[in-house]
């Protein structure tokens, strides 16, 4: 009985993002593969584990047993595009898909803002030409991979996501709408590309990548650090980095020249002294609780506001001093004199808060793009920026990332976070190469607040080398 125990099939299937396996005995399944990573399901009679780890199992397994070994996925269908109307790939292009292939088609492009990671992932699906499932962080760069899948190979993909779930062999979605939907279509997919990579190891958006049995894997960033360091998970969710351009290694070159001039403007004497209360209300609520809780925190302080009055007060007065920072009265003339220094080229200005955006939109009487604006909007706003029917462009942190903006070769950064990706990804709206023109970014910090500290901390990258410093 043991015997015909040992020589029974081995079938390996998909089940709701997971593998599982059938037939061998735990000593047979130690000795051909990594057995921490199977667990027994007795709900089924079977072994099981995530789907992410099927390239290596399925290697693992045919080498083990043989004619034995029965393979129950699906293979994912092949793609033959209508067109594939595909541009020239400059070097550093070709470098980075050839690396790809040479790692396995499994691992990490990491390019700046600007130099063409999107057409690094079309010649991969042209040369894979293997049915596809596109992650892209929000709707808005969701829609634009289908837009430009459909103009670069004549294929109109699915969409699974923004109320839509409609699956075809070339799939585009969302980091959120993937891991809801991934048990479902995690093993249609013979390649995975992940835009903006570093959103990937959330702790729930992982799922996209873990119930996925897509053997071929591609992630795409310019930043792929996270402060809570995260990003080294991106190693077993996609593959190593196979491919790095340092930024000097294409300033000037493939991307444009540029200046970063940061600007230092000091509040208003009554904006100081809101502040600076606001500040002492602040510091004096959290030392008074760190009396009794040395421990105790900003988190600790929003956990309490819903059922302390002063911990609620102190919350208040700190969203005060960021209102403050942000919608300075100085930046709003700073801006006015940006403007008139620039006129008639085409201006984006980054605002730290929405509020702020509005209130730019507002003065000078220009066009906004907010988290919440509808979609038919944004892209009228953006076509007509494109014409230039209107020269300035305001926006919070939409078009931070990977949203294909407009030529413009001036930005001003009135507010941000303390973000090394965020600094680098704005820098990057204004550095697309158009002959020998030289960008510019201006930043506007004010002085004596914690606006400081977050641009020192926003800067340290090697994009923001030489910044010059001047007062307007």
């Amino acid at each position: 009985m043991a015997d015909h125990e040992s020589r029974s099939q081995v079938a390996l299937s998909f089940d709701r993002g997971t593998l599982l396996l059938t037939g061998p005995q735990p000593q047979d399944l130690s000795a051909a593969t990594e057995s921490s990573v199977w667990k027994w399901d007795a709900r089924v009679g079977a072994w099981r584990c995530d789907a992410v780890h099927y390239a290596a199992m399925r290697s693992a397994l045919s080498r083990r047993f043989g004619t034995r070994f029965q393979d129950c996925l699906p293979a994912p269908v092949r793609v033959s595009w209508p067109k594939q109307d595909l541009p020239e790939p400059r070097a550093e292009q070709r470098e980075a898909l050839v690396a790809w292939v040479r790692a396995g088609r499994r691992g990490q492009i990491i390019m700046p803002t600007g130099t063409g990671k999107t057409e690094v992932a079309f010649a991969a699906m042209a040369e894979t030409q293997v049915a596809t499932l596109v992650v892209a962080p929000v709707r808005d760069l969701m829609y634009q991979w289908h837009r430009r899948i459909l103009a670069t190979f004549g294929y109109d993909a699915g969409i699974v996501g923004d109320t839509t779930f409609d699956i075809r062999p070339v799939t585009v979605t969302t980091y959120d709408s993937a891991y809801i939907h991934m048990d479902k279509m995690g093993a249609g997919f013979g390649l995975l590309i992940f835009d903006e990579e570093h959103h990937l190891p959330g702790r729930c958006r992982r799922e996209a990548a873990i119930l996925s049995a897509a053997t071929m894997r591609l992630g795409l960033t310019a930043t792929p650090q996270r402060s809570d360091g995260l990003h080294t998970d991106l190693d077993w969710l996609i593959g190593p980095v196979v491919y790095d351009l340092p930024f000097k290694h294409v300033r000037g070159s493939t991307l444009a020249d540029f200046d970063v001039v940061r600007i230092p403007v000091a509040l208003t004497d009554t904006e100081q002294a809101t502040y600076d209360q606001c500040s002492r209300t602040v510091r004096h609520f959290i030392m008074s609780r760190r009396k009794e809780l040395p421990g105790y925190s900003w988190q600790d302080l929003c956990k309490e506001m819903g059922k302390d009055p002063q911990a609620r007060h102190a919350q208040k007065a700190y969203y005060l001093k960021q209102s403050i920072e942000d919608r300075a009265a100085e930046k709003l003339r700073v801006l006015e004199d940006v403007f008139r220094l620039h006129y008639g080229q085409q201006t984006i200005v980054f605002a730290g808060s929405n509020a702020m955006a509005i209130e730019v939109s507002k003065r000078f009487l220009v066009p906004s793009i907010l988290s919440h604006t509808p979609k038919r909007e944004r892209l009228a706003v953006l076509d007509g920026f494109a014409r230039g029917e209107f020269t300035v462009l305001v926006a919070n942190r939409v078009l931070d990332e990977g949203v294909d903006v407009p030529e413009a070769k001036v930005a001003v950064v009135i507010g941000g976070q303390a973000s090394t990706r965020q600094a680098t990804q704005r820098l990057g709206r204004v550095l697309r190469r158009s002959g020998d023109a030289r960008a510019t970014l201006y930043e506007v910090v004010c002085e004596d607040t914690k606006d400081v500290q977050r641009s020192r901390k926003r800067r340290r990258t090697d994009a923001y080398e030489r910044t010059v410093h001047r007062r307007v």
